[in-house]
């Protein structure tokens, strides 16, 4: 493999403006994720089929000639298990990669599991063993190692046979509108920016409070996610999930309370006083404003007898077209169908997984009668 290490505005321009002029690019990124709430990008490493570049975002002041690219609609950027990938191009650069293909959903509708890594299909496909050692490496400290950059290097070098030999018998099974559905449909996922107003909707055990005790926690969530944006930390280096939910079930209102029900030292030195006063602000809240109590899909009238009968279909759509049951059907997804039918009046503006796109055609007839 020979590469190019790119550390200069000149040089990446010269490499994207060439990239653009192909029918397809790969595209990689190498990070760090410890204590932050975003990913430390270390690496992009981009392949047009004759120049492979590895971009080092560390010494370049300037990325947008690859933003640039990124949106280029005339080429697509094709990447391998990306959804944290797109994380990173949407938190630097605020863009997606348009078009995007990404190869393990190829690998799905030829019948692969859902989280077959990259390594498995070169294996597979190219009879090539791939090192995966430095997967773990600190990618933002420099200088990096000559192992650390050819391991790089790999990950867009054989992604580009992988990906037409993949891309050919996608098209041969009539695959390649849904593929480009469900790439579309991740793109536009992992490109929402959550609400800190519905923070409180995630952390665990949330059910479990009456309205205005979730009016706490709703309030605390939120300010944590903000903490944490606006520090760059993750969230429970900001304040503990469990401690959140224990300021709004036990009504703590003092900081001895919670060193006894074991808060952090850090966490009420730097946030108790806060903490306190947030929950004391609640006092005055009217009733009105109190969040709804949630109700959970578990806790309906049918739920297991549904979620098996959803199930089972969506168990004979994946045998039929040959692919995992998971594909074709997630618990997630099967949650969402319910909560569609159950929940939000069948909003037709919100159609859920199974019953749009590509899907549609194989569950909608045999899911909407049941739901009836």
């Amino acid at each position: 493999m020979n590469f190019e290490i790119v550390t200069e505005l000149s040089h990446l321009e010269r490499v994207c403006e060439q990239a653009r002029k192909v029918p397809a690019v790969m595209l990689d990124t190498e990070f760090v994720r410890t204590r932050t709430l975003y990913p430390r990008l270390g690496l992009i490493q981009l392949y047009d089929g004759e120049t492979l570049s590895l971009i080092d975002p560390i010494k370049l002041d300037d990325m947008s000639p690859l933003w640039a690219l990124l949106t280029d609609e005339s080429v697509i950027k094709v990447l391998h298990a990306c959804s944290e990938d797109l994380e990173v191009f949407h938190h630097y650069s605020g863009v997606m990669p348009t078009p995007m293909v990404d190869t393990q959903i190829m690998a799905a509708f030829l019948g692969h599991g859902l989280s077959t890594g990259f390594a498995a299909l070169v294996d597979e496909y190219l009879q090539v063993s791939l090192d995966k050692g430095e997967a773990r490496t600190d990618w933002c400290a420099r200088p990096l190692s000559d192992k650390q950059l050819e391991y790089a290097a790999a990950d867009v070098f054989y992604l580009w046979p992988l990906y037409h030999l993949l891309a050919e018998r996608v098209a041969d099974a009539g695959w390649n509108e849904a593929v480009n559905q469900e790439c579309n449909l991740l793109v536009s996922k992992r490109g929402k920016t959550p609400d800190p107003e519905k923070a409180y909707l995630d952390i665990k055990n949330a059910w479990q409070l009456r309205p205005q005790q979730l009016a706490v926690l709703k309030k605390l969530a939120s300010w944590r996610l903000r903490e944490a944006r606006r520090r760059d930390l993750a969230l429970n280096f900001v304040v503990k999930e469990l401690h959140l939910w224990k300021m709004a079930r036990f009504d703590i209102r003092s900081l001895d309370k919670m060193v006894d029900e074991g808060f952090d030292r850090f966490e009420v030195e730097r946030h108790g006083s806060r903490l306190l006063r947030m929950v004391s602000e609640l006092d005055t809240l009217p009733e009105e404003h109190y969040p709804e109590a949630i109700v959970r899909l578990v806790d309906m009238p049918g739920y297991k007898q549904m979620v098996k009968e959803i199930k089972d279909q969506t168990n004979a759509v994946a045998e039929q077209l040959g692919v995992v049951p998971e594909f074709v059907g997630s618990k997630k997804q099967i949650h969402q169908v319910l909560k569609w039918a159950w929940v939000n009046g069948r909003n037709p503006e919100k159609m859920p997984d199974l019953l749009s796109g590509w899907r549609k055609a194989y569950v909608e007839d045999r899911v909407l009668p049941l739901l009836k």
